[in-house]
């Protein structure tokens, strides 16, 4: 049985497509493979955006294609996966960055069932149901990568983010069992398990501000992350949280529990006129 290689993968002249890629770490993880040689396919719901990052990456002298689509329509998610197969044949790495974030206590959320249903829909349903369209290629040509931009919450566990959390855990969860099925085939699966970013999702909740990863820093680990092939990505103090909520899990809820209570909800969840707790990267 083969397995999936450990030498290090080049990008030059591989297809990469990248979910979410019209800002934050989407756009900038597409900017550095395009750099690397590869032919990046740009995805999101914002045509126009999308075309701003196509067009400024073939003008520095990459390749790159623009796909508008919702990846809350399945719909519209099998109509792309048609149609990038049938332009440009198998995709060789899948960089599953699109999603929605929601900061939201439980006190605030129990006439708010939609919160957890859309957090799903874009964290979960939609890159789950990409990732099978794409996979019998990659399982077909003996060679393949899935890159899911995850969180250090499905380690932490941390408060405020039960519908965020939730949904990321479940892709995580899902993509560990897919990783193998697949192994045979030389198809990997990494999660990306990333802290804070500096992106427009962050940018509503006060406490967060001026605080985080560049989306540049963050997408030079995607790309080492593809070069690499790991089966995660983690952070030291998400290690130290799993370890913590394994041997001591009463001792961690009580700790979270005073965190909670030191950041109360931002003006975004509260439903502050002007602002909106639902961050989306597409």
């Amino acid at each position: 049985m083969a397995a999936p290689r450990r030498r290090r993968v080049s990008l030059d002249g591989r297809t990469v497509l990248v979910t979410g890629a019209s800002s934050g770490i989407g756009e900038a993880t597409a900017r550095a493979v395009a750099e690397r040689g590869a032919t990046v396919l740009l995805v999101a719901r914002r045509g126009d955006e999308l075309e701003r990052v196509r067009a400024s990456i073939e003008d520095g002298g990459g390749r790159a294609s623009a796909y508008s689509c919702d990846l809350t329509d399945h719909d519209a998610i099998d109509a792309l996966v048609a149609r990038v197969l049938a332009e440009h044949g198998a995709v060789d790495v899948l960089v599953n960055n699109a999603g929605r974030s929601i900061r939201r206590s439980l006190a605030l959320s129990y006439d708010r069932f939609h919160d957890v249903e859309r957090s799903m829909a874009v964290n979960f349903f939609g890159p789950v149901r990409l990732t099978l369209g794409l996979l019998p290629a990659m399982r077909s040509q003996r060679s393949g990568h899935v890159v899911n931009i995850v969180t250090w919450g499905v380690q932490l566990r941390a408060p405020k983010f039960s519908a965020y959390i939730a949904s990321k855990s479940a892709l995580d969860s899902w993509s560990r069992v897919a990783a193998r099925e697949t192994y045979g085939e030389n198809v990997a699966f990494t999660n990306m398990r990333f802290s804070l970013v500096r992106t427009p999702m962050s940018a509503p909740t006060e406490a967060y501000a001026g605080r985080g990863a560049t989306p540049e820093q963050a997408a030079a680990r995607v790309v080492r992350a593809i070069e690499r092939r790991p089966p995660h990505v983690n952070t030291l103090a998400g290690n130290v949280g799993e370890l913590l909520n394994l041997v001591a899990p009463r001792l961690a809820d009580g700790l979270f529990h005073r965190f909670d209570r030191m950041f109360p909800d931002s003006r975004a969840a509260r439903g502050a006129a002007g602002s909106d707790a639902r961050r989306r990267s597409s």
